[in-house]
């Protein structure tokens, strides 16, 4: 294949896809809007999954990167009621097939596979229109253009590259998120500690969940879990830390306090995180030179399967360009059939976890699911 790839994002999925065309010999470019790869925080753990994320891995060549950033001891899970009773708890034995990593450092490993230059930094597109004949231009913020031969749309849930396909939008699904942080755990928040244990904790209940994890150097990293309807978030100052911080914990006022304090106790600014996402079965008809993967793709409800699809979408696409040197029509249509029916499944489960996790019979229905009785046939 002798046509350069245009990928529009530096996620995870851009950069396996990237990473996997670099192997085969085939020259891709990324665009990135953010300034730099230390522009921003990149979230905290993410599972790595034997059936999708180390598969992408092993395409892109960098599963022994990936052994050796596992957090180990995070794969345990436990499931809580409002009150502080455990009602589920899972120790990481090592065998889950799912361990923890932090997601800078895989970033990390990624963007150092990469040849000098393969990331362009600092340039956010602001449109994208067809030249005919399979080519599209890109403009961005300040005004220059690139042509791409083969356009991919790595770039998320408001992806620019979508609309040349699609006319599918995300839409609110009915629940807002709220993200804090505690530091030095184990000194200054034991009780809290205590309850998130050694990986994620769940506390739930009908409409509203507490979920946390604990991450390396004495870390939780909260996320608070309200059905509200949107105009709910909207309505709150977030510049008001201490306004926030008191708005939320009321609507957990009766839960036992060391799961309150994660959120009373936040030592960073609340952060909000309305969820949205893509129709379950979003798919397009083929589009000669462009395509796109991850979140632009299929953007689901967040159940632990959003990365992990992103970077294996970008390495079927990797490997189906290059099974195609001479027809890249043929690889995008390859990789299209299996991504449609792949996507599907996924949005369709997360979507019911998610729910569950929020249920009239929560925390008892995420118990269910983990114990194998809620589970899907």
């Amino acid at each position: 294949m002798t046509t350069p790839v245009t990928i529009i994002g530096a996620g995870l999925g851009g950069l396996t896809l990237a990473r996997v065309l670099h192997v085969r010999g085939i020259p891709a470019t990324v665009y990135e809007a953010e300034s730099s790869p230390t522009a921003r925080t990149q979230g905290g753990l993410l599972d790595i999954h034997e059936h999708n994320g180390q598969l992408a891995l092993r395409s892109a060549g960098l599963y022994e990167e990936f052994l050796g950033i596992i957090h180990k001891g995070a794969e345990a899970s436990r499931v809580l009621d409002k009150d502080g009773k455990v009602l589920l708890d899972e120790p990481d034995d090592g065998t889950g097939g799912r361990p923890e990593v932090p997601r800078g450092e895989l970033r990390r490993i990624l963007l150092d596979s990469l040849p000098a230059g393969t990331v362009r930094w600092g340039r956010k597109v602001t449109a994208v229109r067809s030249l005919g004949g399979g080519r599209h231009e890109v403009t961005f913020t300040d005004g220059a253009t690139v042509t791409a031969g083969l356009l991919v749309g790595a770039d998320g849930a408001w992806s620019r590259v979508r609309p040349l396909l699609s006319e599918a939008r995300p839409e609110y699904v009915g629940t807002c998120l709220v993200e804090t942080y505690l530091y030095d755990c184990d000194t200054r928040h034991p009780a809290s500690a205590r309850a998130v244990g050694d990986g994620s904790l769940f506390a739930l209940a009908p409409g509203r969940g507490i979920s946390a994890h604990r991450e390396p150097d004495g870390v939780l990293h909260t996320y608070v879990t309200l059905r509200k309807p949107k105009e709910w978030m909207d309505s709150i100052d977030f510049g008001d830390a201490a306004g926030v911080t008191a708005r939320v914990a009321a609507e957990f006022r009766d839960w036992a306090p060391e799961l309150t304090a994660l959120i009373t106790d936040g030592e960073t600014a609340p952060v909000p995180r309305a969820v949205h996402a893509l129709p379950i079965g979003h798919r397009w008809d083929r589009v000669p030179g462009v395509t796109l993967l991850g979140d632009a793709a299929h953007l689901m409800c967040p159940s632990g399967e959003g990365a992990n699809l992103a970077m294996y979408d970008g390495a079927e696409l990797g490997n189906a360009l290059a099974a195609h040197p001479y027809d890249t029509e043929a690889a995008l249509a390859s990789y299209e059939e299996a991504l449609f029916p792949r996507g599907a499944a996924a949005a369709a489960e997360a979507s019911r976890i998610h729910t569950l996790c929020l249920d009239d019979n929560a925390p008892h229905s995420l118990v269910d699911f983990f114990t194998g009785h809620g589970r899907a046939e």
